[in-house]
């Protein structure tokens, strides 16, 4: 007779993540349609299975994987203002990919200068069928877009100084960065180059994470 422990085992883990993502963009304040959030678990998925062989996150466990990555991400949805976003040091692609997902009506264009990290996003791209977001495999120095962005995300870049000046070029006049760390130090803040300007220090609150996080959002005057 056929052994269907190891499916039973998957879907009842499969079922666990979604009641987790249902009750986390609950807490959130964020409304999923069921294939948003069907996409949202596949795009984990597909991150399990390639992080086996491409070491895409330190971070293995789905449960922590759905908190630190996918909730992470989704935590600054609310805050973002405008249709064309750049996720810079991408990585595995967030926020950029779940933000995308949940936010269909906007770009993502998310930039790495890492080929397997963008070969994984290009995989992203085309088995969720997003439309919306668009691998960059740049360095950020050299990508100078034809049309500037209405923001610039990050999460865990260098310093605040160092982000506005490597990326300045790319956000247009108006747009903001949205910066998103642990903790962050007011020096930070006192040392914005002339012409940026502190719109907002955020403390998010991550379901299932006892941690520090903060969006800082800085606009370009």
């Amino acid at each position: 007779m056929p052994d269907h422990r190891g499916s039973c085992v998957n879907s009842t883990a499969q079922n666990q993540s979604k009641v987790l993502l249902e009750s986390g963009l609950e807490e959130l304040g964020l409304t999923c349609s069921s294939a948003q959030q069907d996409q949202l678990l596949a795009y984990l998925d597909l991150l399990k299975r390639w992080n086996k062989t491409y070491n895409l996150t330190s971070i293995r466990d789905s449960r922590s994987m759905l908190t630190r990555h996918l909730l992470d991400s989704l935590a600054i949805a609310s805050y973002l203002d405008g249709s064309r976003f750049i996720d810079v040091g991408a990585g595995a692609g967030l926020p950029g990919v779940p933000l995308a997902i949940t936010c269909p009506e906007r770009t993502f264009d998310l930039l790495d200068s890492n080929g397997k990290k963008t070969r994984f996003l290009f995989q992203v791209r085309i088995e969720l069928g997003l439309s919306n977001i668009l691998e960059l495999n740049k360095r950020v120095e050299n990508y100078h877009p034809v049309d500037a962005y209405d923001g610039i995300l990050s999460r865990g870049f260098a310093g605040l100084s160092a982000m506005i000046h490597q990326t300045r070029h790319a956000l247009r006049d108006g747009g903001r960065f949205y910066a998103m760390k642990g903790k962050f130090s007011t020096r930070e803040i006192s040392a914005l180059p002339e012409g940026f300007e502190l719109e907002a220090v955020e403390k998010l609150v991550i379901p299932g994470l006892d941690e520090d996080r903060h969006l800082i959002i800085i606009q370009r005057k």
